[in-house]
């Protein structure tokens, strides 16, 4: 598969949306502990996963600013979906994470 075609990059988004969702639930485990510093290097790997995510769609948003338009796949709309869905894990993840660190004040 072409890793510049827009299935290619559509499964790129997925493989690092899901990454960082991984990320995120494991920190709310390691926060769940009292492992704050541990799950705050989960978040600091769910960031580069959400990095390497949105440079797969900014390759796709160059090509459409060339002229190169694509049409409406599912797989690129279920990619931005588990994208969109993992950054909703992240940020509930750095609730979880202050939530616990103040229970266990």
């Amino acid at each position: 598969m072409d890793p510049t075609s827009l299935e290619g990059i559509s499964f790129q988004i997925i493989l690092h949306a899901g990454n960082a969702r991984s990320s995120s639930m494991e920190a709310i485990q390691l926060a769940k502990i009292g492992k704050f510093e541990q799950a705050l290097e989960k978040i600091a790997e769910a960031d580069q996963s959400f990095l390497e995510a949105h440079h797969a769609q900014t390759s796709l948003l160059e090509k459409e600013a060339n002229g190169e338009s694509s049409s409406l796949s599912i797989l690129l709309v279920h990619a931005q979906d588990h994208l969109m869905t993992a950054m909703t894990v992240k940020e509930m993840a750095q609730e979880f994470i202050d939530l616990y660190r103040k229970l266990g004040q």
